[in-house]
């Protein structure tokens, strides 16, 4: 076991490390923090104004306006990070069949599993940099509050937003494993993205048991229960789901591999 712990732990350090190095990573970083900081400025301007001219012309009724904002702003979100997400995993393996280094891997005393478990860890916790400055800037804004919103509400928020992002990661990381392409990885990887993103519309619009199937496998939806604060047990494990589905075919599609190798 703690031979294999640290295998994993290898990997892991070896792909964080990549990451860092890398500067186009700096580049989807800068881009992710660029715009997702101009949104949740131009919400909040827009939300204080529409608040304040809702007590100067006498409106009824009060605005919870750091949740309406939190809420919205984590929804703009989703858009961003569906688009970002196929570029940081488009190379986890689509780079190492390109240099040929995946043969390595494939005929390593390594398990694929561990392989896979420990480039996924380090993608995901690059993107957990990326989410982190967000948190800080939106506890110090929402912090002026009266009453502040509080802070379990964002932590809440983002961990549905790292728990879908390594959802996406793990199934862009199985379609890297099958081509050596990078961008035709990321493309395939946001074709599926999309795909994930319109099966809520369809399960709205398919009635009986398939449109509630088709419900429970939306990502969006159970992703709108972190964004409203619910820590959800069905939603942890459909998020899970699709991050063990992602590792379990990476390791079957380098395991094929191994097998025309050998």
């Amino acid at each position: 076991m703690g031979t294999l712990f640290a295998n994993i732990i290898a990997i892991y350090r070896k792909e964080l490390a990549t990451y860092f190095a890398a500067p186009f990573s700096y580049v989807i970083a800068g881009v992710f923090w660029l715009f997702s900081g101009s949104t949740f400025y131009n919400i909040l301007q827009f939300r204080i104004q529409e608040t304040a001219l809702n007590d100067q012309f006498g409106g009824g009724g009060s605005i919870d306006v750091p949740y309406i904002v939190l809420q919205e702003f984590l929804g703009a979100l989703t858009m961003l990070t569906f688009f970002l997400l196929p570029m940081l995993s488009m190379g986890l393996y689509a780079e190492e069949r390109r240099r040929g280094t995946l043969e390595l891997l494939a005929t390593a005393p390594i398990t694929n599993w561990v392989v896979a478990l420990g480039k996924l860890m380090g993608v995901v916790t690059f993107f957990m940099t990326m989410v982190l400055p967000l948190m800080i800037y939106e506890a110090i804004a929402f912090s002026t509050a009266d009453p502040p919103l509080p802070m379990n509400m964002i932590v809440v928020g983002h961990l549905g937003l790292i728990l879908m992002g390594a959802a996406v990661l793990s199934v862009g990381m199985f379609i890297s494993s099958l081509t050596e392409r990078t961008i035709l990885s990321a493309i395939l990887t946001f074709i599926v993205v999309i795909f994930l993103l319109i099966l809520d519309g369809l399960a709205n619009s398919i009635a009986g048991p398939v449109g509630e199937a088709l419900g429970h496998l939306s990502l969006l939806r159970h992703y709108a229960n972190f964004v409203q604060g619910i820590v959800d047990t069905s939603s942890i494990v459909l998020f899970l789901s699709y991050i063990f589905l992602g590792i379990f075919l990476t390791a079957q599609s380098v395991e094929l591999l191994r097998f025309q190798r050998s």
